[in-house]
């Protein structure tokens, strides 16, 4: 199944259900200062407040098209009035697109499934590069060097969310809704498993150490040489 991922900075992102229609899966979630924080992989629609409590919803836009993970996403500035400034404002920092707010659930998909039918529509960057590792999404293979590395599904969507967020700690929480395996719940040690594989798969390509584990707090993968 197709996903594309619909990120929100509105809180109630978080509260929102995901939404199949055919062989496609709309995934919502919150989208803050610093970024996703989940595993973005798919085509990538935006919604993005003018007035955030954190910072404007024009340095938002700006911080998006530099983002790797989401310089390529659909951006739709939310504006709380139909203002002619605000919305030439809003494309010069970047955003596709501009709706009047509030919006709710129902309102951003169909501007989203409208965007599927013949709209400019999301794209999705399909290869990520980090050093020595490459990631094909297309392919569904990552090489390290050249070398392909021998992953299951789980453990590839672990190096692509790692490789999203390289040199950041994350969790084993953080790593389980990333990759969306909150429902039905799994036990945290699961991580640890998928760790100790990726582990395997990257030492056996010559990648070394390059998952490291930070005491009680969880993994980081380290993208210095």
């Amino acid at each position: 199944m197709r996903t594309i991922n619909i990120f929100l900075t509105d809180p109630i992102a978080g509260d929102l259900p995901d939404f199949d229609n055919g062989d496609i899966r709309y995934v919502f979630a919150r989208l803050y200062p610093d970024g996703p924080r989940r595993l973005v992989e798919g085509p990538v629609c935006a919604f993005v407040d003018w007035v955030m409590d954190d910072l404007s919803g024009l340095e938002m836009c700006r911080r998006l098209r530099t983002d790797p993970r989401m310089e390529d996403a659909h951006i739709t500035i939310v504006l709380e009035e139909d203002d002619a400034e605000d919305k030439r404002r809003a494309l010069r920092a970047g955003a596709d697109d501009y709706v009047v707010g509030p919006i709710d659930r129902t309102a951003v998909l169909d501007r989203v499934m409208a965007l599927q039918v013949g709209g400019a529509q999301p794209r999705v960057t399909e290869r990520l590069e980090l050093g020595q590792l490459l990631v094909d999404l297309a392919a569904l293979q990552a090489r390290w060097n050249g070398q392909a590395l021998d992953l299951r599904p789980n453990e590839f969507r672990l190096l692509h969310f790692l490789a999203q967020n390289p040199n950041r700690v994350l969790s084993r929480a953080d790593l389980i809704a990333a990759l969306g395996k909150q429902e039905p719940p799994i036990d945290e040690r699961t991580v640890d498993v998928w760790i100790g594989r990726l582990r395997r798969a990257l030492r056996k390509v010559g990648a070394g150490e390059r998952v490291r584990t930070v005491r009680s707090l969880g993994y980081v993968f380290d993208s210095y040489e």
